[in-house]
């Protein structure tokens, strides 16, 4: 009797998966993120096939932060083919690859215009890198928005950030804030909360729906909508799986990829309007919860120096490191998003 009823759960589950299905190993972005990893990432791969138009295929999706995994390492996972499609944190990885730093230098895009315009130029430079050095194939760049400073102690200005500790995602946002007199303190973005609370750090930087999802303004009290960067982020794929797959199964899956980005891209600039007015306890209020931060409007000065850092900061600084592990790096750069700033 055991046997008979072993036998009929087997060819249950047999039933239960389509039999040509073929699985792809996908690993997302952080769910302490927030509203684009829940809304809008979330759901595309939980309904893959239809998606992208790819019969038969199912993708096994897992939060990074569920992963056991640092964010940090998924160009190295990527290549090492133990996820086939990755949801990569860029400036997150930009320490093993620092070409992808080139799509948002700080002050870079100052908006989600030129952040397009930057993608669409340098974007194919990135892609060719990774394929190069990481056996990953680039799927699509988008941004979580305009990346912003959320303060405990009282600002007036970006001036006001001498002698505090500043938590910063990436080398470049880190030479930025060396510039201003604050001391960068790197931290991984599930973890940032709790060092506000407890002083690790004195203000920290990201973009106000995330930072609202993760309860930032909890534990600080101060923010300054003054986007530094955009925060880009994107999809990869590991080139044997990419290669493995016809030419129309290739097609689909990047079409399907560029509908996905292209979401992202229009979502997430209507949160973070509608996240700035959460945070600072004002209407309307939709995608959040509500909080009472000060709002600091960034002053004329402010506006000024973070509209001239690429030639004076961070683009010398993002060209020493980038030339030194790839040669020819800021030359492309210069060639493509260099020739549109006039530089």
């Amino acid at each position: 009797m055991f046997r008979k009823i072993a036998i009929g759960a087997t060819a249950l589950a047999v039933l239960a998966v389509p039999a040509a299905s073929e699985t792809l190993r996908v690993m997302g972005q952080p769910v302490a993120t927030g509203l684009i990893q829940k809304n809008i990432e979330q759901p595309f791969f939980e309904n893959f096939a239809e998606e992208t138009g790819l019969e038969g295929f199912i993708a096994d999706y897992q939060p990074v932060d569920v992963t056991g995994i640092k964010d940090t390492e998924q160009l190295r996972i990527l290549k090492s083919g133990l996820f086939d499609i990755v949801s990569l944190r860029l400036s997150q990885v930009s320490r093993d690859e620092p070409t992808i730093l080139g799509l948002d230098l700080v002050g870079l895009n100052p908006d989600y215009e030129t952040g397009r315009k930057t993608v669409e130029a340098f974007a194919p430079v990135v892609d060719a890198r990774l394929q190069e050095t990481f056996n990953t194939k680039l799927l699509g760049v988008w941004p979580f928005g305009p990346q912003v400073l959320f303060c405990e102690p009282e600002i007036a200005s970006l001036a006001d950030l001498k002698g505090l500790k500043v938590r910063v995602y990436d080398q470049n946002l880190a030479e930025f804030v060396s510039l201003l007199g604050g001391t960068p303190v790197p931290i991984g973005f599930p973890e940032v909360q709790q060092s506000l609370a407890r002083g690790v750090v004195d203000c920290a930087i990201t973009g106000p729906s995330s930072a609202n999802s993760a309860g930032w303004p909890e534990v600080s009290s101060f923010t300054m909508p003054i986007a530094f960067q955009l925060a880009m982020n994107g999809y990869g794929i590991n080139l044997d799986t990419w290669n493995n797959l016809s030419t129309d199964q290739q097609e689909k899956l990047q079409a399907g990829f560029d509908t996905l980005s292209e979401r992202v891209w229009t979502y997430s600039e209507e949160l973070f309007i509608d996240a700035v007015n959460c945070n600072t306890g004002s209407e309307p209020c939709e995608t959040g919860t509500k909080y009472d931060l000060v709002l600091v409007e960034p002053t004329a000065a402010d506006k000024q120096l973070v509209g001239t850092a690429v030639p004076n900061v961070s683009f010398p600084a993002w060209k020493e490191v980038c030339d030194a592990t790839n040669q020819g790096c800021s030359d492309a750069w210069m060639e493509t998003v260099g020739a549109d700033k006039n530089m």
